[in-house]
């Protein structure tokens, strides 16, 4: 697998006994504020005040504590990593955000298994196992003899415990413990490799365990031998588990680059998809599909019906029962979101996916102002060059090599006034966060569109999980899609839907799975239809869509 990594902070070694004691002492098991509301079940189910293997010495409320290992319970050991479960974990993180503030504008969270690939030593990669065996400690070395060495770490029972983070020297990034002591928590779910596939003599260890619901801890502990001894090894539980697992503080000014199979931590359903190729599935780097010549007039057809009126040329061949409620689609998504009345705070709106404007024109109608992107160039100069007052014209398909040339029409009601409240330019749905953070001018909004896109994006989660950051509070975002889900556009380990649990053969559905997704983030269903469109090929054929509408508006 690869994948790009942003810069990252990373604590020096996993959190110590030591620095998690003022978390406790500080009320930290008290207050639900730094708690998940799953990990605030949990804590109070088990009633605990403290880590499960601290054992208190002293009177009540003087936080002295003893701590249990595998033998006897023995003085606290201050200088060990703590041994804690993901919910303590992900509390601690933030009420280190809130105590002491993040490098970053970002809170403190956990490691991703990309991450600690980074700061592991540099022989503990593919490359130099294939090289030479030996890399991988375990293959040759008896756990007496893994504390010695380049790479010396306490795994394989090199120890019986637990052993002090500064015990052995760094990796070379500067981080110590990346291989053994304790496991390392990580944001990232469980989740197959490419063409993971599952050996007959253990069939449900893997599968059963790709739900979204088991966090995966890497680089092992003390206790691991065998394979889980290895380098190599990927190891996951559930968040209120116990592994001899520990954490280290981590923040960036990016998103965290974890694989999570649904959004938010442990929700939802199983979902073990194949892991796409990175590189040429990626949007930004194959060949635009949408950068024709046949496909920008057929998208002008479908953004302006009413061109062609004066060559008397009309956008769907008269006959009995024409599906004449197909047209205007890009006009009627613009409509309905002005319909479900947004809360006007800047009066701004945003057309996600504009391609050659029409949408735009029309929400600029209703809004101070529009701004609109597409990942098509030629889409977004056309918008531009009929925004300028251009006239603009293009070829309608009528039977083979014969067409029609007509002018582009706006819509009754779009002049020149309408049209330059509309800022267009060619953008990434997928890169909305970093728009959001520091495109100048981008700013929020009231409204927001997504027409006929979400399926047609290499990874519909990075543009959802923008929508908190650019959407104001009390507005509207409408999407309609068809879920038309196909692996020229979109890998299948990305697809929102579409497919069946792999453990139960229970069809996954994208509407499911979307409400689910925008809940979490805190938006609220408000509408939902069926909204029809038609595209001509040519005089006698027409595309007829059927896409599912519905608005969500931000709590």
């Amino acid at each position: 697998r690869t994948m790009n990594v942003p810069d990252f902070y990373a604590s020096e070694h996993m959190v110590t006994n030591g620095e998690f004691w003022q978390f406790v002492a500080d009320g930290g098991y008290r207050n639900k504020k730094y708690w998940c509301e799953d990990g605030w079940a949990w804590r109070t189910h088990r009633n605990l005040k403290w880590p499960f293997f601290w054992k208190q010495v002293g009177p009540a409320g003087s936080h002295e504590y003893g701590l249990r290992t595998i033998f006897e319970e023995i003085p606290m050991r201050w200088d060990w990593p703590v041994d804690v479960t993901y919910y303590e974990s992900k509390a601690f993180c933030k009420y280190k955000s809130e105590k002491d503030g993040s490098p970053t504008s970002k809170p403190y969270r956990l490691l991703t298994e990309a991450e600690h690939q980074i700061i592991r030593h540099p022989r503990h990669n593919l490359d130099a196992a294939r090289a030479d065996v030996s890399a991988d400690k375990v293959m040759v070395t008896a756990g007496s003899e893994f504390a010695h060495g380049e790479t010396a770490a306490n795994l394989n029972m090199a120890y019986s415990s637990s052993s002090p983070v500064d015990a052995f020297p760094p990796s070379e990034s500067g981080h110590r413990d990346t291989i053994g002591n304790n496991w390392e928590w990580t944001e990232d779910h469980f989740n197959p490799l490419k063409n993971f596939e599952v050996h007959h003599v253990y069939d449900d260890f893997s599968t059963p365990c790709f739900d979204g619901k088991h966090s995966m801890i890497v680089g092992g502990s003390f206790m691991s031998t065998g394979d889980e001894a290895s380098v190599f090894a990927r190891f996951h539980f559930r968040p209120h588990f116990l592994q001899h697992s520990g954490f280290r503080l981590v923040a960036s000014e990016e998103d965290a680059p974890a694989t999570q199979l649904f959004p938010g931590s442990f929700a939802g359903q199983a979902a073990a998809r194949d892991e796409a190729e990175e590189g040429d599935d990626s949007q930004s780097s194959k060949d635009n599909v949408y950068e024709s010549e046949d496909l920008l007039a057929m998208y002008l057809g479908l953004h302006f019906p009413l061109s062609g009126s004066k060559e008397n040329v009309n956008p769907i061949m008269h006959h009995e029962h024409a599906p004449t409620h197909g047209l205007r689609f890009p006009q009627r998504v613009a409509e309905l979101l002005c319909k479900l009345e947004p809360e006007r705070t800047n009066n701004r709106a945003l057309d996600v996916g504009c391609a050659v404007g029409g949408s735009s024109f029309e929400l600029a109608r209703s809004f101070q102002h529009v701004e609109a992107f597409d990942f098509s160039h030629s889409f977004v100069e056309a918008a531009k060059r009929i925004q300028s007052g251009e006239a603009l014209s293009f070829r309608i398909p009528v039977e083979g090599e014969i067409s029609e040339e007509v002018s582009v029409v706006n819509e009754p009601g779009v002049d020149s006034d309408v049209m330059k409240r509309v800022n267009f330019f060619q953008g990434d749905a997928c890169a909305l966060s970093e728009y959001a953070n520091s495109k100048e001018g981008f700013g929020t909004f009231d409204a927001v569109m997504l027409s006929n896109l979400l399926c047609r994006l290499p990874d519909p989660m990075a543009a959802l999980n923008a929508m908190p950051k650019i959407v104001n509070k009390g507005g509207v975002v409408v999407m309609v899609t068809p879920f038309t889900w196909l692996e020229e556009f979109t890998p299948k380990s990305k697809w929102l839907g579409g497919f069946h649990d792999p453990v139960s053969q229970e069809p996954l559905y994208s509407k499911d799975n979307l409400k689910q997704i925008m809940e979490s983030l805190g938006f609220e269903k408000i509408h939902e239809e069926q909204m029809p469109l038609v595209i001509r090929e040519h005089q006698r054929k027409y595309q007829y869509i059927l896409s599912e509408a519905t608005g969500w508006r931000k709590m």
